[in-house]
């Protein structure tokens, strides 16, 4: 078989053209001309796989993710989808007789017979037109997402000729990113970039625009018709941009329609910034779209990191007591401490506002050591004045969990007041078993403190976290209670639940309390000690001091 014959004179006739033919019977060969520096000698008989010879290290990630595709493609019995032409198109570095490197692309052709089976495989490789080269410089190039002006000016004129459609803007990044940094190396992550550069050349028409914006960070532009559009649009993206090299991550999406195509385009960037940082941590979901509750969101969350370490300094933070009581002697046997933000202008801001920042951020590390003194204050005046002490639990994150220090930190709080480490009480979230947290939670353990699981009956608790537990206390969660009592099978699921933890050794406090009855139902099933609105709300430890008589 002649390659000519079934390539034909146009192919040939073409500057720097590389043509790779596969035949059932005849296996490979490789005809070049123009200026490619190649040697046909490497390539003949040898498929795809000689072209290493010519591609350059950087490019080898996305080439053998090519050879993939070609290698399910080609298997003798393959059929192909119906009124497909061709199934791959990608762009890198060739060396010509220079010794300078150029673009080309591949592309990747078939021909089946009556069946739909691949027959004949024809792997051309043309250089790359200019304007397909001015599209990879505006990817390949950072642009800073404060000041894209590069990608501002193409997306403009692709707006102006276009003034019927709509448009809105894509932003994607790789979730913790960082971690397979360090889990597979920097220069995997820098390979793992540039796939998904070359891989959006194929995915976005000639209205379409893509940017590399910072790091791992992308921006789209997209024309559509309807939010169905764009959600469709980012599903195709989302499904060939996963799974390169069998590596598991997970992209976040976050789109911005663009209202007002005179506006800055930067005012449409930041929205989908915004929506897509606000599902970073989340899951179960990789898009979101921006709403104006995300822009004041945002700037909520600003204020709250513009002005977190004066609040501190100015003792803004102000540590509230809920009481935990004996349902069978009625008094005060407890309290858990909770952090109230008392600003001078805003006045309370709720702990839902600052506390999820606060534990991104790292900042929870600094605000918890101010409640934990301030627990120890407390201790320590009732102590002082001659007032018999309860115990105050204080809640501990699972940043300090990984960070052994913390443990230090409480007990030098405990020395410095000179309290028993019983009365400081230390309530964890319950978690999946992580190694570094184990090793917090028995560091704790072996200091002498009494530790309570918090929110038991949510999130990742399972009786074979019981089994081998570091925990004295288990509290039950106050969704867990409620969503169980409603029902005779569900108060049997309690009921069980409780009386097998005691049995095993471990106390129990019931979260949520609201109702006589439900305090009743906790103490006929072997739970006594009981936290809730039923009881007392949240209080300043002044209030406390004044209702339980303990000043």
């Amino acid at each position: 078989m002649k390659i000519n014959e079934e390539i034909g004179e146009v192919l040939l006739s073409e500057r720097s053209v590389l043509m790779l033919f596969w035949d059932k019977n005849d296996g490979w060969q490789v005809a070049g001309n123009g200026d490619l520096s190649i040697d046909a000698a490497l390539l003949k008989n040898e498929g795809l796989e000689g072209l290493r010879a010519v591609v350059k290290d950087s490019d080898l990630g996305l080439f053998d993710a090519f050879l993939e595709r070609v290698k399910e493609n080609v298997e003798v019995g393959e059929t192909v989808p119906s009124g497909t032409s061709s199934f791959f198109d990608a762009a890198f570095h060739l060396k010509t007789t220079d010794g300078s490197f150029r673009y080309h692309k591949i592309e990747c052709h078939f021909k089946t017979d009556e069946l739909g089976v691949v027959r004949k495989l024809l792997v051309r490789i043309p250089e790359l037109e200019a304007e397909d080269v001015y599209r990879l410089h505006l990817a390949q190039v950072i642009t800073n997402d404060k000041n894209p002006s590069f990608f501002n000016q193409e997306a403009r004129a692709i707006m102006d000729s276009n003034p019927d459609k709509n448009f809105a803007l894509i932003q994607f990044d790789v979730a913790k990113f960082k971690m397979i940094n360090e889990q597979f190396g920097e220069e995997f992550g820098d390979e793992l970039l540039d796939y998904f550069i070359h891989t959006l050349k194929l995915l976005c028409g000639k209205d379409q625009l893509y940017v590399r914006l910072t790091a791992d960070v992308f921006m789209l532009l997209t024309p559509f018709e309807t939010k169905d559009d764009i959600s469709r649009f980012v599903e195709y993206i989302n499904s060939n941009l996963l799974g390169y090299k069998g590596i598991p991550y997970r992209l976040v999406f976050g789109v911005c329609r663009i209202r007002d195509k005179s506006a800055n385009l930067r005012k449409f960037g930041d929205g989908a910034a915004l929506a897509r940082q606000s599902i970073k941590n989340d899951v179960l979901t990789h898009l979101a779209f921006y709403s104006d509750e995300m822009k004041e969101s945002a700037k909520m969350h600003k204020f709250i990191e513009d002005s977190m370490e004066n609040a501190l300094q100015n003792h803004e933070f102000v540590m509230y007591l809920q009481p935990k009581y004996s349902i069978s002697r009625e008094k005060v046997i407890g309290a858990e401490a909770l952090v109230r933000w008392v600003h001078p202008e805003r006045g309370i801001i709720p702990p839902m506002e600052f506390v999820p920042l606060f534990e991104e951020n790292g900042f929870i590390l600094k605000m918890d050591a101010y409640i934990w003194e301030e627990a120890c204050k407390a201790i320590r005046d009732w102590i002082d004045r001659g007032v018999e002490p309860v115990p105050i639990s204080v809640n501990v994150s699972r940043r300090h969990l990984k960070d052994r220090l913390f443990v230090d930190i409480l007990n030098n709080l405990t020395h410095k007041y000179g309290i028993p480490k019983h009365l400081l009480e230390i309530e964890i979230t319950e978690t999946i078993e992580e190694a570094a947290v184990k090793e917090g939670i028995l560091s704790l353990k072996e200091s002498g403190y009494t530790l309570l699981m918090d929110d038991f009956g949510s999130g990742y608790s399972s009786l074979n976290m019981l089994k081998d537990t570091q925990f004295d206390v288990i509290k039950i969660d106050r969704i867990f209670l409620q969503d169980f009592i409603s029902s005779e099978r569900g108060r049997n699921i309690v009921e069980h639940t409780i009386r097998m933890t005691r049995a095993i050794g471990l106390d129990l406090v019931a979260e949520g309390v609201e109702t006589k009855e439900q305090a009743m139902f906790l103490s006929s099933c072997g739970c006594d000690m009981a936290q809730g609105f039923y009881y007392a709300k949240p209080m300043t430890l002044a209030d406390f001091n004044m209702k339980y008589s303990v000043g």
